[in-house]
């Protein structure tokens, strides 16, 4: 269970503070909701709050935005809280906002696990860096106009845990790295598969992290280059939302796992956790693949047939005229597979299919 915690909730919308004040509490936590930037601002300095952690949208009224409050906040309070920016906005301008002020993003609509799982993760960072001092400082007199560079909190590096991350996007790198980091992961980032290659990339250890649309040579590409040459380093794949057939594709090309974006925090660093743990140990990786091999026996021919089309980016209504059954008989056998395998997702279908195949080989 996360520790208790001073929380400082800013949230126009009175419905979603409402439901976020009552979900922090629940969970043990003491709550001070705000509708905006400026009662944020007038709490810190007349009450004297210290919070733990600052969870704002980050379209706020009054010309505020989340992230750059946070900054505001932080400025203030003379030390660095911990912040998460909410937003359904993910757009490349405010994911970089939100990375380059040292805020860690979650999307909107809210999953509660995932944001208490984040909380009481920063919460853990922040006890160990925080300095005893600044528990009783008490703020300074707010500059609304000054703006101010916030590094993020970042915990120890983790041996031998390096993640290499390739994207052309800049704002995206930096906000895989600030999410990394927190964790402490040492991460090298590069914009481009020819420069991962430049470097050396083939030749480095913990795992890889890299967007399939890449300018040049594309991430596909890449990981057919690395496997030609028997690059072991385990790879993640970033894609699409709908990407699910590419997802095959580049697992069949070599790697372990893929992450749709947008990528939340949560399932980032999971991702990231599996791939370093199952290319640490063969064995795990052994039972994984028969694990998965066990649930995919399960299904029915038809079934079975059905998820090669779904899998293979097929819509239902297309099914159901190639197979000369229903509509409704196609959705009844993916609701089925959906059950018997136990997975929740196509992505994550894809990845139990994909690991069934490859148990073959080991």
């Amino acid at each position: 269970m996360a520790q208790a915690a001073q929380i400082l909730l800013i949230e126009d919308d009175p419905s979603v503070r409402d439901l976020l004040t009552l979900l922090l509490a629940e969970a043990g936590h003491a709550v001070t909701p705000v509708p905006g930037g400026r009662e944020a601002l007038a709490v810190i300095t007349s009450m004297a709050l210290m919070p733990d952690l600052i969870l704002t949208d980050y379209h706020l009224p009054d010309g505020f935005n989340g992230a750059g409050l946070a900054t505001r906040l932080r400025e203030t309070l003379g030390c660095e809280v911990p912040a998460i920016v909410l937003t359904g906005d993910i757009s490349k301008d405010t994911l970089r906002q939100i990375a380059e002020n040292g805020c860690v993003q979650l999307n909107k609509p809210i999953k509660p696990a995932e944001l208490m799982a984040m909380i009481g993760r920063l919460l853990r960072q922040s006890a160990l860096a925080r300095p005893a001092a600044v528990e009783t400082a008490r703020p300074a007199a707010v500059d609304i106009a000054r703006p101010a560079a916030v590094a993020p909190v970042r915990a120890p590096a983790k041996a031998g845990a390096a993640v290499h991350v390739i994207d052309d996007d800049a704002g995206v790198r930096a906000a895989i790295r600030l999410v990394l980091e927190q964790e402490g992961y040492q991460v090298c980032s590069y914009e481009s598969a020819e420069e991962f290659l430049e470097m050396g990339g083939q030749l480095l250890e913990g795992c890889l992290l890299v967007d399939a649309y890449l300018p040049g040579l594309s991430g596909l590409e890449l990981l057919a280059r690395l496997g030609a040459h028997l690059q072991v380093l385990p790879a993640i794949m970033i894609t699409g939302q709908s990407d699910v057939a590419l997802a095959v594709q580049a697992m069949k090309g070599g790697a372990i796992d893929f992450i749709d974006k947008p990528v939340s925090a949560a399932a980032l660093v999971a991702v990231v956790a599996l791939a370093l743990e199952r290319g640490r140990d063969a064995t795990k990786m052994v039972a994984w693949h028969q694990d998965a091999a066990k649930h995919i026996a399960a299904l029915t021919a038809r079934q079975r047939q059905i998820m090669d089309m779904v899998l293979a980016g097929h819509p239902s209504k297309n099914i159901a005229a190639d197979l000369g059954i229903s509509q409704r008989t196609v959705e009844n056998h993916r609701a089925s597979i959906m059950r018997r395998t136990g997975v929740k997702s196509l992505p994550a279908l894809a990845r139990l299919a994909l690991a069934a195949v490859d148990d073959t080989a080991v």
